[in-house]
Parts: C-alpha cells; sequence; structure tokens
C-alpha cells in the first residue's frame, strides 16, 4: 500500500474489461486491439495491477523467460491518477520482483516516456543495430480509418 493505492501482481486482479478499454481506445500502441487479444496476452504474461477504491487504476504486464530476460509492456495509468508516480511504481517494482529472481536483463519501449522509465534505470539500448524486427501491426490512423464512419457517396 501507498498513498490509499495497492500494487499487486494477483492475475486474477486484473480488471479486464478496463484495461482492454485503457489499451484499446486510450493507448497509441495498442490502438483496436480485440478483448480476446489483451485476455491471451495477459494470460501468457506476468500482470501487475494498481487499484484504490476498488477500481484498477493502473496497469502493466512483464512478457519474460523467468530466467535472463524481460519485456515490460502495456505500462498504462488511467488518466485521472497520473502524476503520482505509479507508472514508476509499477515498474520499479517489476525490476525489483524479477531481479530478486535473477534475471538481469530488463526491455520496454515508449514513445513519450523516456524520463519516467529513466528514473528507474532504463537507458538508451546499446547497439540498437543488432535489434531487429518484424512489425505487423495497424497504425493508429488506420485502425481509426477503419472503425470510423464513411461519408456517403454522392
Amino acid at each position: 500500500m501507498r498513498d490509499g493505492y495497492e500494487l499487486t501482481a494477483d492475475p486474477a486482479r486484473v480488471d479486464l474489461d478496463t484495461v482492454h478499454r485503457w489499451l484499446s481506445e486510450e493507448s497509441y500502441w495498442a490502438a483496436g486491439r480485440e478483448r480476446d487479444l489483451v485476455a491471451r496476452s495477459i494470460e501468457g504474461s506476468l500482470p501487475y495491477s494498481v487499484w484504490r477504491d476498488g477500481s484498477q487504476v493502473a496497469f502493466a504486464r512483464v512478457v519474460t523467460d523467468r530466467a535472463t530476460f524481460a519485456w515490460i509492456c502495456d505500462v498504462f495509468v488511467d488518466t485521472a491518477h497520473r502524476g503520482r508516480g505509479l507508472g514508476q511504481w509499477l515498474v520499479d517494482t517489476i525490476v525489483a520482483d524479477l531481479s530478486a529472481a535473477g534475471l538481469r536483463r530488463f526491455l520496454l519501449a515508449t514513445r513519450d516516456a523516456h524520463e519516467v522509465y529513466r528514473r528507474s534505470g532504463f537507458e538508451p539500448v546499446a547497439g540498437p543495430g543488432r535489434f531487429m524486427e518484424i512489425d505487423r501491426r495497424p497504425t493508429r490512423d488506420a485502425i481509426i480509418a477503419a472503425v470510423s464512419p464513411r461519408p456517403a457517396a454522392p
């Protein structure tokens, strides 16, 4: 507990409807993500949640082999609870928990929260030229265009 907030790593405590709404409607990285996909991603990860007054107010999950590597992703703090250090608390707790289990390498990606993660010890990737990817996700604009009503033809 911290200032009335409770942080838990209990998968049963994830409010799937809330997390799905945050990711699919409010995040830039998971726009339009289907509920089933969010559920499966949580099932295959270590989820962390922050609660206050019976409602989930923040979320993050970790994709890991539980031995050598962890990717922290889907970090989200509800708009009404931002500015209280909850995102950093989540990330610091994840790093501490998995470091205690012996993990030594952590990765995350962000478009705009570099300073938040820097305070948790993250630095730009050394040797980014070694990393490669296949990224088949549609862009947020493409997702929004696909679900927006189209004007009637004249």
